[in-house]
Order: C-alpha cells, then sequence, then structure tokens
C-alpha cells in the first residue's frame, strides 16, 4: 500500500442477510432452519443468499483493504455515523441500502456493488465486485462520472426537518382517515383521504406508481401525465417532486380538485395537519423514525439543499 493510501478512508456499508436476520431472532442455525420451514419457505435459499453475500464481502473487503483504511459499517448505525469528509463509501446492496445509505451523507460519492446479479436487479447496484480491481483506481483519481440524485425536503414549523431520497408519506399511523390542509400553488383545499406521497425522481418507479397505478385504472388513465410518471418516472436530477393523494373524500367539509401535481422551489407544497392525535410523516418507508405531525403544525415540502452522488 502506498503512503497515500494509509490516510485514505474508505466505509463499506452492509446489511444482514435473511439467514443473519433470522439467526439473531432465534439464537441457532436450527432454530431459523425450524422456522422458516414452518412457514413453508426454502432454508436452502437463505442459505444460497447467504453464501454468496459473504463471498462478495470476502472479495470486496480484500481489493478495498488495499487501497486505504477500511471499516465495515452495518446499515443499523447509518443513523448516528458521522462520514468523513474525503472518504469513499461503498455499498453492497441492494437498492434499498444504497438509498437509506445516501440519505446520510454530506456530498461523498458512494460507490454502488450488486452482491448477486442473479438475485437483485438493482437499478442503484451499476457494478459487481469482480469489477473492484479495475474500478477502484479510476473511482480513487477521480475519473469516474457521478449522477446526481435530487433529494425532498420536509420542514415543519416547529423547526423539525426530514430528508427524503424516495419518497415522503404524510397522513395517520393507522387505516382512519387523515385529515389536513393543503395548499399548492394558488388551490388552497381541506382534506379527508389515506395520506399523501410526495416522490423524488428516484423514488418515483416505486410507491408513487403504485399509488398512480390504482388511481388511473379507476379512472380510466384519462390523465396523460399521471400516465407517463406511472409508465416511466420522472429523472432522478429533476428539480422537482410530484405529490398524489390517496383515496381522496369529498364531502361537506372536505374538497378532493387538489390531489395530483409537482413540486418545486417555485411552488412549494404545504400540508397543516388536522389531525389531533396520530398524525406522522415518515420517509423511504421508515415510519419508525417519522416525525410526529399533530394539530396544528405546517410541513413545507420542496427540493432540498444537499443531493446524492452514485459513482457510474
Amino acid at each position: 500500500m502506498a503512503n497515500d493510501d494509509l490516510d485514505r478512508k474508505i466505509i463499506l456499508v452492509v446489511r444482514r442477510t435473511r439467514l443473519q436476520e433470522l439467526v439473531a431472532r432465534y439464537n441457532t442455525v436450527e432454530q431459523a432452519k425450524f422456522q422458516a420451514e414452518h412457514l413453508g419457505l426454502d432454508f436452502s435459499d437463505f442459505l444460497q443468499e447467504d453464501r454468496q453475500y459473504q463471498h462478495a464481502l470476502k472479495h470486496t473487503s480484500a481489493q478495498l483493504e488495499n487501497h486505504g483504511r477500511m471499516q465495515i459499517l452495518d446499515r443499523g448505525f447509518l443513523p448516528n455515523f458521522l462520514f468523513p469528509k474525503g472518504a469513499l463509501v461503498v455499498v453492497l446492496g441492494q437498492d434499498g441500502l444504497v438509498a437509506n445509505t445516501l440519505k446520510y451523507l454530506d456530498g461523498q460519492p458512494v460507490l454502488a456493488l450488486n452482491p448477486d446479479s442473479k438475485r437483485w436487479d438493482g437499478k442503484l447496484l451499476p457494478f459487481e465486485p469482480a469489477a473492484l480491481a479495475k474500478l477502484l483506481p479510476e473511482v480513487l483519481a477521480n475519473k469516474r462520472p457521478t449522477k446526481e440524485i435530487v433529494f425532498g425536503m420536509a420542514t415543519l414549523s416547529d423547526g423539525q426537518r426530514m430528508v427524503a431520497v424516495n419518497d415522503f408519506y404524510v397522513g395517520t399511523r393507522s387505516h382512519v382517515s387523515s385529515r389536513y390542509q393543503i395548499t399548492s400553488g394558488k388551490v388552497r383545499e381541506q382534506h379527508s383521504s389515506s395520506g399523501i406521497i410526495i416522490s423524488t425522481g428516484l423514488g418515483s418507479t416505486g410507491w408513487l406508481r403504485s399509488v398512480l397505478t390504482g388511481a388511473s385504472v379507476i379512472a380510466g388513465g384519462s390523465n396523460k401525465k399521471a400516465t407517463q410518471l406511472r409508465e416511466s418516472g420522472f429523472a432522478w436530477d429533476s428539480k422537482r417532486l410530484v405529490f398524489s393523494v390517496r383515496e381522496p373524500f369529498p364531502s361537506i367539509s372536505s374538497q378532493a380538485s387538489c390531489v395530483f401535481g409537482d413540486v418545486s422551489p417555485q411552488k412549494p407544497l404545504i400540508i397543516r395537519s388536522l389531525m389531533p392525535e396520530g398524525g406522522i410523516i415518515f420517509s423511504d418507508g421508515m415510519e419508525t423514525d417519522g416525525l410526529e405531525f399533530r394539530s396544528g403544525l405546517e410541513a413545507v415540502f420542496n427540493i432540498a439543499d444537499r443531493s446524492g452522488r452514485l459513482l457510474n
């Protein structure tokens, strides 16, 4: 290892496999096997997935150790970990782990690796561990391009803030109606619905697509813009978000015309909670990390002041 490499910090972000999760829960492989087979699952597939991931991890670690001081970081420690400014951040798949890692970075580029391309499609995983020997010198010499990933930002009137890599959910924790006031441009309405999804470009082929698919079937696909978004989403680096209201209910006290549209620096989305209890805002499917959204609180949704960088 060259002297310059001695001070280079490399963070390798990893996750538990399904086998490791089961063993952590049931203490032994035998108990894990019993529980999996009791549910009618193929335990051999758990074993195969774990073998492949450990093989990819071993190969990746060996390559990274040749280029700096490597530290392995489990995904569970991401929220409390301070990434060094000049660190190379490497993520050993899947897509969700890449998105979750990007959320906690401040401009550091991410090198995302697919540990098992036969198992995972990996739209955020452009490389495999076998490519590292050739790839790493180019990455460390800043000779690889990066793709920008625009984030969303929620700013609450009590000072709390939350970033989304994929999307936000605004509504209630339970299945009761979510009640709120929504303002988009010059339109302001009071809603009763199943909540709102506010998506980035990266998340536009995920939860937003699901919501738009159901709505378009009911409406007969009459909205061309919604149909286009449902079919192809929008670019990861687009300086906009898209919101869609789930199951809006029109009544004497609630309206249902402002249910779909763009969010941009020129046109933020403003939502005021009318929920005395159970209201929540969470991002990227992480309800446990959500912010309480009680009556009177207002949330402004817009483009975040930072974005992610994915090495290509």
